[in-house]
This record gives structure tokens, C-alpha cells and sequence, in this order.
């Protein structure tokens, strides 16, 4: 990997002087327009003064720069970057040094696409196994979380350009997020809900921190004083930007006094001019507008020298080490009477429509258009002279269908091996909604347990974001958790299945039985407005009545 000047990741003392030299030939004006961006993606700039936009962009398991368009959830095109495991899978590996190798990687795309910020890593907890965007966060565990995100961020800033936590804080739902009211006692906020924040704070020193959509104790999070300056500034020291997350803003003003620096994307400059009023009339002081106004002025000028620098990308390597990063990602669950790894003298039964066509990554604002895509099927067939295929379901839909079934029992009673390559289409989960269960579609719980009922050798290979149910797991002899792989998915559970790769990853979360063992599930998703945290460190049933 090749590195910037900077390799300490912190915005330097040299463009926090310029910063502050730069804000003294500001007008009043100039300072209120610099609080909003300048588009979907890029932050304000002034002519006069040579200082240029720079952009930012989501992507925490890949670069996702749109070429066209810009939108929020993904629906236009970005540029092909290689797509690594998500976030559910990468915490898996446990891997401190894989993290930031996958973080400078990511580091040096955004330095050839002159991208200054990239939006992540994503690191709200898991609180609910439901959650449409789990698949995009580390754990349950703030300690996991912390110290996976702090070494993924030193990874993207060793290639002087900036990481951003996200979402701050207690945004664990899909459901209601743009407004729903997250009710936590303050023990257990600080030891689950903000630990894992304050970790990756104090040990990365990130550039950025994205407020969540939520409110918090009764306070929208982009103007929760308490949260941003009290926690995040004065106790964690952190000294970077804080930015919405895209249309989180609420009150404009109340937010530039809480410690909201950067409104994202442009309000086309209706808050600008309202920022604009209140320090005339005294409502706002200029001092905290200066305050975020020169936060946000390092972030531009850090980004500023972005377009001098000369990257030559090494995509191959890059998807190398997005292999690396699967084959980490993967969890063996199961494997009775030895059955894996399999041998080339075996003949296998691979079914499943993911096998050709497969699902390596979420939904929504994180979705990578990848360099390359592997697929299992093609890796298992260099490898596997005997090797039969049998779709077994519709990889977009998944609905009942019991031919493809029956084709599948046909190729599994024929073979000595089958695997079955399972899992949630991506209709399922997403970012946007939450799941309605945690079940399998029926049709792949259906292929599952018919194909082992005609080969008791049956090796089930599950592509899913998040825990899900598993009526068939005693049945099954081996199960491999392949979680969302990236583009590398299918030759690094290839190679696992065969016994080139050591399957060395550890679930950083409670695959429960049913959503009656979680703790947090008879209050989730909430209700009228308000999520009530009562999965807490603290509760009694006494406590409720108070």
C-alpha cells in the first residue's frame, strides 16, 4: 500500500494554523454559507479566497462515488471499487491488522478519486437482531466495535484522507429513525450505547463524526448539546467535524450552538440565511460560529492538495486482499463426523441460486459496484472434477418453488457431497426497513431440509447480513457462516470448503434461537414516537413503575 506524507492520520498542526489564518478574511456571510454543503457531496468552497469544494462519499466497505446523479440510498450508478466484506462479516475476523490493511486500501481509492471524507465505518450496536442495517455494524459488543472501527479508521488515514463514524449515537433501527426517541437510562448509554464510539475516538482520532437522524433522552441528536460537546468534545477530546447525517438537520441554530458543524447535503441556502439572522440578532454568537466554521475549514484543507497526488491502484492486489478479508470473515458454526473440508475424489451437489449469482453485500447507501465479482461456483469447478449445479431457488425472489426442489434432491441423491448455498435474498434486508423475522424464505428452509433428507453428507453455506433462524441446524452436519463476503466471497468460501483456508472467524454476535431469547425484543421497534431502552443494565420491574 502506498502512503501520504501524513501517516499519523490527524489533520496537521500546519493546516489547523491555515485554518484559523483563512477564517480572519471571512465575511459574515461567507462563515454562514460554509455551514451547509455546496451539494449532495461536495462541502462549500470560496472563490475569492481559493478555497475549493471537496467531496465526500459513503461507502464503508468500498468507495461508493457516483459518476452520475447523486442519491442517498444507492439507486444511481458509482464507479466500480473493490467491494469488501461488510462490516457484520469483517468483525468476525477479529483481525486488528486485517482492519487497517482493508482501511488503507480503502484510503487509496479515495486519494485516486480525490473523495477527502469517507462516510464510515458504521458502528451503532446491535441491539436487536432485526435491524435492516446489521448487517453494516461490527457487534453487540461496544469493546469489538470500538477496537475494530479505531483500526479500520487508522487504516483509511494513513493515506491522509478522512474517516466518519457513524451514526451518533443510539441508532440501533430502521423503523422510525428519521424521528423515533431513544429512551436510555445514563449507565447503560455510557457503558453499551457510546463505549464503542469512545473507544474508536480516543484511539483513531477520526475526522469526522456523523450525527444520527434519532432523538436522544427527548433531544434530536444534530442539536443534543450534551452529546456533542459535553461527551464527544470536552470528555473524549475529540476535535474534528461533526456532520448530519444526510437531512438530519433539524434546528439549524440550536445545532451550530450544540456542536453541529456541517449540514449535509446543501439546504440550498435556506439555513445558511437563517445561521446568517440569528448572529445578527444576537440569537447565535459569532464565536461558536467560528467554532464550526474552522472545523469545517480543516476538513476542506486537508482534502485541498487531494488532485496533486498521483495513486496508481493495484486492483488485482486490492482484490487479494478482499480475499484475505473473506476467507477472515467466515464462521465455521458446524462440522460433525469431519465432513468438511472436502476432497477433490468426492462428487458435490452445489445448490442454490447464490452460487452463481451471489450475495455478497447490503442494500442501500453502502452498496459497492465491485471490479470483479467471484462466484462459488466457478471457484468449486477448478477445484472439483465432479461437480453438479442445481439453482434450488430465484436469487432475487425466492418464492415457493418445488420443481427447483425436486431438481435439487435429484443432484444431491446422485452425489457423495452436498452443499447447499442459502441464505437472505437482498429484499430482505437493507438499510430503510427492518426485518419482519428472522426466518429463512421458506422455499430455502423447504431445499434445506429436503436435501439433506436425500444426502445426510450436506454442507449448508449461508450468505446473510444478520442471525437468522435454523429449524434444519440438527439435522445439518455442517454449517459455514459466510455472512456477506465482499466480491472475493466465492473463491474464499472455495477455498475453505476444500481445505485451502482455515475457516478462523468468531461471531462478534448471539445467534438466538427464536426473537423471544433477545432481550431488547419485547420493546423493538417502539411505539408513538419513542423507543424505550429497557433491555438495560439497570432495570427492575420496580424501576418501570418510578
Amino acid at each position: 500500500m502506498s502512503h501520504a506524507d501524513n501517516t499519523s492520520g490527524q489533520i496537521s498542526a500546519e493546516i489547523k494554523q491555515a485554518a484559523q489564518a483563512l477564517l480572519t478574511q471571512l465575511t459574515l456571510e461567507e462563515k454562514a454559507k460554509l455551514c451547509s454543503g455546496q451539494d449532495f457531496w461536495h462541502l462549500e468552497g470560496i472563490e475569492r479566497l481559493g478555497l475549493t469544494p471537496v467531496m465526500v462519499t459513503d461507502g464503508p466497505h468500498g468507495l461508493r462515488k457516483q459518476g452520475a446523479a447523486a442519491d442517498h440510498l444507492g439507486a444511481n450508478k458509482s464507479i466500480p471499487a473493490t467491494c469488501f466484506p461488510t462490516a457484520s462479516g469483517l468483525a468476525s475476523s477479529w483481525n486488528r491488522e486485517l482492519m487497517h490493511d482493508v482501511g488503507a486500501a480503502l484510503g487509496e481509492h479515495c486519494v485516486e478519486e480525490n473523495v477527502t471524507v469517507l462516510l464510515g465505518p458504521g458502528m451503532n450496536i446491535k441491539r436487536h437482531p432485526l435491524c435492516g442495517r446489521n448487517f453494516e455494524y461490527f457487534s453487540e459488543d461496544p469493546l469489538i466495535s470500538g477496537e475494530i472501527a479505531a483500526a479500520l479508521v487508522c487504516g483509511i488515514q494513513s493515506q491522509g484522507v478522512g474517516a466518519c463514524l457513524k451514526h451518533f449515537a443510539v441508532n440501533n433501527q430502521e423503523f422510525g429513525r428519521m424521528y423515533m426517541d431513544a429512551i436510555v437510562d445514563p449507565r447503560t448509554l455510557r457503558e453499551i450505547y457510546l463505549k464503542g464510539f469512545e473507544i474508536a475516538v480516543k484511539k483513531s482520532a477520526p475526522w469526522m463524526v456523523m450525527c444520527a437522524y434519532n432523538r436522544l433522552n427527548g433531544e434530536y441528536c444534530s442539536e443534543h448539546n450534551w452529546l456533542l460537546n459535553k461527551v464527544l468534545r470536552d470528555e473524549w477530546g475529540f476535535d474534528g467535524a461533526v456532520v448530519t447525517d444526510w437531512g438530519a438537520t433539524n434546528d439549524r441554530v440550536l445545532g451550530v450552538q450544540s456542536g453541529l458543524d456541517l449540514e449535509m447535503p446543501s439546504s440550498g441556502g435556506i439555513n445558511d440565511k437563517l445561521v446568517l439572522k440569528a448572529v445578527k440578532n444576537g440569537e447565535l454568537t459569532e464565536a461558536d460560529l467560528n467554532k464550526t466554521v474552522l472545523r469545517n475549514l480543516c476538513i476542506s484543507l486537508a482534502g485541498a492538495k487531494l488532485p496533486e497526488r498521483n495513486v496508481n491502484i493495484d486492483l488485482a492486489a486490492h482484490h487479494k486482499l478482499a480475499h484475505r478479508a473473506a476467507i477472515e470473515s467466515c464462521v465455521l458454526l458446524k462440522n460433525t463426523a469431519g465432513l468438511l473440508p472436502i476432497n477433490n475424489s468426492e462428487s458435490v451437489a452445489l445448490i442454490g441460486a447464490f452460487a452463481k449469482k451471489p450475495r455478497f453485500q447490503g442494500a442501500g447507501s453502502s452498496q459497492v459496484r465491485p471490479t470483479q465479482v467471484d462466484t462459488l461456483f466457478d471457484a468449486l469447478s477448478e477445484n472439483i472434477d465432479n461437480l453438479v449445479y442445481a439453482e434450488g431457488f430465484d436469487a432475487k425472489l425466492s418464492g415457493l418453488d418445488q420443481a427447483l426442489i425436486d431438481e435439487a434432491v435429484a443432484a444431491a441423491k446422485a452425489c457423495s457431497v452436498a452443499i447447499v448455498y442459502a441464505g437472505l435474498p437482498g429484499i430482505y434486508e437493507s438499510e430503510g426497513f427492518d426485518r419482519e423475522h428472522m426466518q429463512l424464505p421458506e422455499q430455502h428452509n423447504r431445499l434445506i431440509q429436503a436435501v439433506v433428507q436425500a444426502n445426510p453428507r450436506t454442507v449448508v453455506v449461508l450468505a446473510n447480513g444478520a442471525p437468522v433462524e435454523m429449524p434444519w441446524i440438527d439435522q445439518v452436519p455442517a454449517v459455514l457462516e459466510g455472512y456477506l463476503a465482499g466480491q472475493a466471497s466465492g473463491s474464499a468460501i472455495a477455498d475453505i470448503l476444500i481445505g485451502l483456508a482455515n475457516p478462523s472467524g468468531k461471531l462478534t454476535e448471539t445467534f438466538p434461537l427464536s426473537l423471544e431469547d433477545v432481550p431488547s425484543n419485547t420493546w423493538f421497534p417502539g411505539e408513538k414516537r419513542q423507543i424505550q431502552y429497557r433491555d438495560c443494565l439497570l432495570y427492575t420491574s420496580d424501576a418501570a413503575d418510578e
